[in-house]
Parts: C-alpha cells; sequence; structure tokens
C-alpha cells in the first residue's frame, strides 16, 4: 500500500445521499473548501426515497432549483381511505386533499431520488467559481479512521479531526443485487447487514489510503453510520423494532382499481394494509404489509421476499380488484421501526445527520425531508462559521433544534405506523383493532407536520420569543437568547417558525411577487421592514431612520453584506417615488449595475401586513435568518426595534473588519 498522503479541508462530509448533497450545496453556495466521499459507485437511477414535502419543495426554491423539481414530479392533490365493508370487501371510505389547503405555495409531489441527486449536483457543481471552489462528489470512497485532537477544538484555526480514506475499486464499492435483472433496494434496507465491516477487511492493506485533517466532519452515512458507530456507544440510537414488514414495488401497474392515480391508503379486512403513491412517468409505488413474513422479534428471512410475493399480497388487499404489470423499476422490503439518538454533535466539531442519528417507516414521506432538513439547518450555520462571518456558539443550536424534530418525528410515526399496520377494527367494541376514523383524523391532524411549514424551533441564540424573562438585560449563552420579541408587532409572525410567503407587488414595475422568492438561500440574514403607508411623511420618516441605522451598524461594503434589507409597504404605490423618497439601504447602489429596485414592495390593498399580522398604522420588523426562519420580531421606533435587533445580531454576528 502507497504512503498515506495528507491533505486539508475545512469541511468533510460523508456520504453523498440527498442529507450530504444537501450540506454540500450550502457549503458551494458559502464558498468553503469542501470535499464529500461516499463509498459507493455511483447515484442512484430508480427507487429509494420519492415524496417531496411542501417544506422541502420552498427550500429547492430558495436554491433556485424548485421549479425543475416541480416541473418533472408527479403533483399529489388527493388522498383516499379505502375499508373494509361490512362484507370484508374494501370500499372508499373518503376521499379529500393530500395537503392541507393554504399551507404553502407547493403541495406534495414525488420524484424518485436519484433525479433530485442529479439536480442538486449540477447545482453544486454551478455554484464553483473563481472565490467559490468547486466541490466535486469522490465515489468509491470510505472512512476506515477518524481522530478528535481534543487539545484544539476550541481554536477555530485548526484541524482537530483526522480521517483516514480508502479508495475502492468499483466492484468493491457495487452492492450486490438479489436478481441480476433488477435493481433492488434491500442493501440500504433496515433488512440488511451493514457491510463496512466485510469491506474494511476485504480492502485491508490493497486500496490507496490517504488522511485528511478538517475543521469539521459531517456523518451523512445513513442508518448504518460508521460515523456514528466511531463516536461511541453514548452516540449509538436508542429505540426499538416492530414485526411489521413493508414490501415496495415501483412499477407501471395494469389494473382496473378506480384511484391509481391518487394516493390511496388501503385496509382489508385479512390480508393487512397497503399504500398507494402515484409517482412521475406513469409509475406507481405500492407499498404492502407482508404479514406472511413477519417473524415476531426475530431476524426475517429476506430469501422469502421477492417482487412476486409482495405482488401477491398486493392483489390479495386490492381484491376484488386486479393488479399486474409489465415492467417493474425497483423493489426493496423493511422491517417499521422508530430509533433516534440523544446526540447529535460532539465538541462541534462532528456532526450526525438524517438516518445517521433518527431513523423511522418511510411511509408518511418523511425520511428524506427531515434528514435534508436537517443538513439545510447546519449548513449555512457551518458555512458561516467557516467564513468567520458567525459566532462558533452558534453551532450548539445544531443540535437543539434538530434534536427536537427528530423526536417529533419518531413520536408521529409510531402512532401512525401502528394505526396504519394495525388490523381494522370490526366495530366501535373491537379495542384489539385499529380505529379507521382514528387513523383519518391522525393524518389529517399531522398535516402540519407532515408537510414540514408546521416546523417551530425553541427559543435559541437564534430564535427570540416573546415570553422570556429579563428583556435585554442579562448575558446570552448559546442555548438561550435574552432578547426578547415583540409578539404584538407582527402577531402571526412567531419566532421559530419558517417566514411564511404573501404575494406583493414590485414598487419599480406592479411585478406580482412571491416574497419568500426573495430571501434566497445565499447565506444572508434578512431584515423584512414592514413599513406601514409610508405615504404617510411620519411613517415614511421612522422608515428611514430605521434604514439609516441599518446601514451605519449592520450593512458592510462587503458583497454581499451578511444583513439583507427588504421593504413591504401598505401605502398607495403610485405616491412613492422609490429613489427620492427612500433611504439608500433600500435601493443600494453598485458601480457597475446601478440602482437595486428589487428590495421595496407595495402591499396591494395590505393584504400582507393582514396576513402578517401587522398593524400598517405602526409597522414592523422580522429578522429572518438565512434559512427563512423567523429569529426576531419587533418594533420600527428607535427605543424598540433598534435596540433589541442591536442586541439579536450582536449575539450572533463577529464584528466586521471594517467595523471594529
Amino acid at each position: 500500500m502507497e504512503a498515506a498522503a495528507t491533505s486539508k479541508v475545512d469541511v468533510l462530509i460523508i456520504g453523498a445521499g440527498p442529507a450530504g448533497l444537501m450540506l454540500s450545496l450550502w457549503m458551494a453556495k458559502l464558498g468553503v473548501k469542501t470535499r464529500i466521499v461516499d463509498k459507493r459507485t455511483g447515484k442512484i437511477v430508480s427507487g429509494q426515497a420519492d415524496g417531496f414535502q411542501c417544506r422541502t419543495l420552498e427550500i429547492f426554491d430558495s436554491f433556485g432549483i424548485g421549479h425543475k423539481v416541480w416541473h418533472e414530479a408527479n403533483h399529489m392533490h388527493e388522498v383516499s381511505f379505502w375499508n373494509p365493508d361490512e362484507d370484508g370487501k374494501i370500499r372508499r371510505h373518503h376521499r379529500g386533499p393530500n395537503t392541507q389547503p393554504n399551507l404553502s405555495r407547493f403541495t406534495e409531489a414525488v420524484l424518485h431520488q436519484g433525479r433530485v441527486e442529479s439536480i442538486l449536483i449540477d447545482t453544486i457543481r454551478a455554484s464553483a467559481s473563481p472565490k467559490h471552489p468547486l466541490v466535486e462528489i469522490e465515489r468509491s470512497v470510505m472512512p476506515t479512521s477518524l481522530h478528535i485532537d481534543e487539545s484544539c477544538v476550541d481554536d477555530e484555526d485548526a484541524y482537530p479531526v483526522e480521517v483516514t480514506l480508502r479508495h475502492l475499486t468499483e466492484e468493491e464499492a457495487t452492492p450486490t443485487q438479489r436478481l441480476s435483472n433488477l435493481q433492488d433496494g434491500l442493501y440500504r434496507s433496515n433488512l440488511a447487514e451493514d457491510d463496512t465491516e466485510r469491506l474494511l477487511a476485504n480492502t485491508a492493506g490493497v486500496g490507496r489510503e490517504e488522511k485528511v485533517q478538517a475543521k469539521y466532519v459531517v456523518g451523512c452515512d445513513g442508518a448504518h453510520s460508521w460515523v456514528r458507530k466511531t463516536l461511541g456507544e453514548e452516540y449509538q440510537m436508542k429505540g426499538e423494532s416492530t414485526d411489521a414488514i413493508w414490501g415496495v414495488l415501483d412499477i407501471i401497474p395494469i389494473t382496473d382499481f378506480p384511484d391509481i392515480r391518487s394516493r390511496c391508503m388501503i385496509h382489508s379486512a385479512e390480508f393487512g394494509a397497503m399504500m398507494i403513491i402515484p409517482r412521475e412517468n406513469k409509475l406507481v409505488r405500492v407499498y404492502t404489509q407482508l404479514k406472511q413474513v413477519s417473524t415476531g422479534t426475530g431476524r426475517v428471512d429476506r430469501s422469502q421476499i421477492t417482487p412476486d410475493v409482495i405482488l401477491e399480497t398486493a392483489r390479495k388487499i386490492l381484491s376484488p380488484y386486479t393488479l399486474d404489470y409489465h415492467y417493474i423499476d425497483w423493489w426493496t422490503a423493511y422491517q417499521i421501526g422508530q430509533r433516534v439518538g440523544d446526540r447529535f454533535s460532539k465538541h462541534n466539531r462532528v456532526f450526525l445527520t438524517g438516518d445517521a442519528v433518527h431513523t423511522h417507516s418511510p411511509k408518511a414521506g418523511q425520511g428524506m425531508n427531515v434528514s435534508m432538513g436537517d443538513t439545510y439547518n447546519l449548513g449555512w450555520k457551518l458555512g458561516l462559521v467557516c467564513k468567520k462571518l458567525l459566532q462558533p456558539h452558534v453551532l450548539d443550536t445544531y443540535e437543539l433544534e434538530r434534536r427536537q424534530i427528530a423526536r417529533q418525528l419518531i413520536a408521529f410515526d409510531q402512532k401512525f405506523s401502528k394505526l396504519f399496520s394495525g388490523r381494522p377494527a370490526k366495530d366501535a367494541s373491537d379495542e384489539a383493532g385499529s380505529s379507521m376514523s382514528e387513523f383519518q383524523q391522525a393524518f389529517r391532524e399531522a398535516q402540519l407536520f407532515i408537510t414540514g411549514v408546521g416546523i417551530h424551533y425553541q427559543p435559541s441564540i437564534l430564535t427570540s420569543d416573546s415570553d422570556l424573562k429579563g428583556g435585554l438585560q442579562g448575558t446570552e449563552t448559546p442555548s438561550q437568547s435574552q432578547v426578547t420579541s415583540l409578539a404584538e408587532s407582527a402577531a402571526h409572525c412567531q419566532p421559530g417558525r419558517r417566514f411564511a410567503s404573501q404575494i406583493v407587488l414590485s414598487q419599480a414595475d406592479a411585478r406580482p411577487w412571491e416574497l419568500q422568492l426573495h430571501l434566497p438561500s445565499n447565506g444572508r440574514f434578512r431584515v423584512v421592514v414592514f413599513g406601514g403607508d409610508i405615504s404617510q411623511a411620519t411613517q415614511l420618516a421612522t422608515v428611514n431612520k430605521l434604514g439609516g441605522w441599518l446601514q451605519a451598524n449592520w450593512m458592510t461594503d462587503e458583497d454581499p453584506s451578511i444583513v439583507d434589507v427588504l421593504l413591504v409597504h401598505s401605502g398607495p404605490r403610485d405616491k412613492i417615488e422609490l429613489l427620492q423618497d427612500l433611504h439608500e439601504v433600500f435601493h443600494p447602489f453598485d458601480k457597475k449595475l446601478g440602482w437595486d429596485y428589487g428590495k421595496v414592495f407595495a402591499d396591494d390593498h395590505g393584504k400582507a401586513h393582514k396576513h402578517y399580522g401587522v398593524d400598517p398604522d405602526r409597522g414592523a420588523v422580522v429578522a429572518v435568518r438565512p434559512d427563512g426562519y423567523i429569529g426576531l420580531v419587533t418594533g420600527l421606533e428607535a427605543e424598540d426595534g433598534w435596540t433589541r435587533l442591536q442586541a439579536w445580531f450582536g449575539g450572533l454576528l463577529r464584528p466586521s473588519p471594517s467595523s471594529s
């Protein structure tokens, strides 16, 4: 074996699935020196995860790729519930919206994981520039050792994590398929044994090795996470598995079942449950409960599970309707279980994300979404710390915020899976069976969580709630800000929740815009100023004074500034002259590009002010984090707004060289 070469990198990402690629996209956008490695030979070409919830599509849109996914995906607008009647035959019991109306400009959509990975990879490559080095996905590379030098973890310029990487041959890195003529996902399923130790043993002393010294390492390497296991026992996930086994087929169905192009939740009297997910390109995903291969809490014999077994079970559940196929794209099987780790990071130098730190069943369409949500949350924090724009203790909020979401996910999945996998109750007195009415209600009530738009991060240095005690007094800590929000300023903007979108009109040309589209994921904090009716002289003066203070205190000469300012006003658009009436912070000037006309918006008939809970006579300020979540709500006036903004930003951002 060749002597191991040594290199340095700011961020080393292990695992190039959706979570790893989302993190890589942040690093590429922010210009952070990054490597991403994966032990497999190539990206996924079929199967695996496929559901994209509303919040995930909003996040894609903030990176400029939402339209690509939305255009190619199948949109699921409706869900049908089928249950057995008194004769044991399945009947449509209820039909309703798959996504609660008015939660988002998107609805749940379905597109196979491999296509989305390709879109992410293309966007990562397109982000390269002279200032932003290319982040290239390195395949057939696996880690063999990880060591943290704890003597220098508090030195932000140090590279305290050393990882040894081994390069594999294509044959070594290619997973074994059960059937030679058909792709399956069993090697990624929780029914499969982890092949990492076997790979390490078989390639010892053979493959080329190198050492990488990193400031930060992020484990995005799935349920069998090597990174998690390397960190030690205290990082292992806790939870349990049930005896419920489910099979999955991606097929173009030949069937007389009337709702085959709608999302369906089907319970049969005797043969178990089934879910139908209509996909792109005429494909349909069929989830089928395999009662005949469930073996208590013992190990499942995977040889019993084949596409034919899954199809036969699906036919029994759908009877009297028929089901067949000529084309099958992919198949797999999995065992329902819920597990979550207590710790998501070590010394804020090694982080765990996605399936590496929480696992659950896939039927609610949460796995890929929550995994990418982890790295979307972590990515901007890590990137801005590496760029020395954000104070390092902000990294504490990753575990604080995402562990909370993981635990909520596990609690939801336990309830949902139990109701879905249970035998339908024959009547109200059948306590051993699952209530189908309760199942439907659980699905409806969980919409805010399922879609991702209901995520509510708890108070922290990033999220200033309105009921904290102490006002502006005391010392900020990483877990708790001493800055309080003025909830009454924008009653419907709750710190910790995403900044929802509303349609506003460009002051410059009257074009309607979704306001969220002006909060792209580029690492910038936003100060959204709701100016009220600035055709009134006193209100205009208040807004301009705020603009002057923002420019003097938080805007820098660097391009782009870490703080961006938007103005939404409720005054008559034709009464406002953009360049003459408003402070320059609302239309900054560039020597090559001229004035920026894209930062001031008119609120048509005051609808946005009403939606956000802002009194047009008083206005408000909403500070939004780089991930689109509200951090602080306050007023326009100096005694309310300026002081709180100063304290909030002061606890997060480092002083710029020009201001120090």
